[in-house]
């Protein structure tokens, strides 16, 4: 039997070699059996890289969302513009969000339909939108400036009232509430 001795400072020095199991933080997950250490480094690393690109495609999803909305509203702004130039008050009012149980919405859809400034043969095309509720992240209310034409005649300039209702999360609703009679080109709304 082998013999210790009693005072600490004649024990024999410690053999080199691999210490016991090394103490794991309070975090990190117990090891497997038959292997020591908990999860590889490769592994951590794919599960960060995992977890990157799910948060990557999350954000941009919703950033793509929130920019869709401008040109929610520029195609539906679009979409009353060319009626006017059809001269179609039907759909003019079916693009005025409750315009038809308003009698002076009605009576100013039928005047700009009969403008013959404003009614022309063509594709219409928009020069300039300036929105007050453009990039808004909840709903907001405003007019805006939208000027128009249709290639070889004079640009026109109106004003549409928009109301923009939701949010950016769960999705913007645009509608849009009135039209303008042609305004000065270098006025605002």
């Amino acid at each position: 039997m082998p013999v210790t001795p009693a005072d600490p400072a004649e024990q024999p020095p410690a053999r080199p070699g691999p210490p016991g199991r090394p103490k794991l933080p309070s975090w990190a997950a117990e090891p497997r059996a038959g292997r020591a250490g908990g999860w590889s480094r490769r592994t951590r690393v794919r599960a960060a890289i995992a977890l990157g690109v799910v948060l990557f495609l999350a954000i941009s999803i919703l950033l793509a969302r929130f920019l869709q909305t401008e040109n929610v509203e520029r195609d539906a702004d679009l979409a009353l513009i060319a009626a006017q130039a059809r001269g179609d008050v039907q759909g003019m009012l079916d693009n005025l969000s409750g315009c038809r149980s308003n009698p002076g919405c009605v009576a100013a859809v039928k005047a700009n339909a009969a403008n013959p400034r404003l009614v022309r043969k063509g594709s219409v095309k928009i020069l300039q939108l300036v929105s007050p509720t453009s990039y808004a992240l909840f709903g907001a209310t405003g007019r805006t400036r939208l000027a128009w034409t249709v290639i070889g005649t004079l640009p026109v300039v109106q004003c549409v009232t928009v109301r923009r209702t939701g949010n950016f999360l769960t999705g913007v609703k645009v509608t849009l509430t009135g039209l303008s009679a042609p305004i000065p080109n270098e006025a605002d709304c």
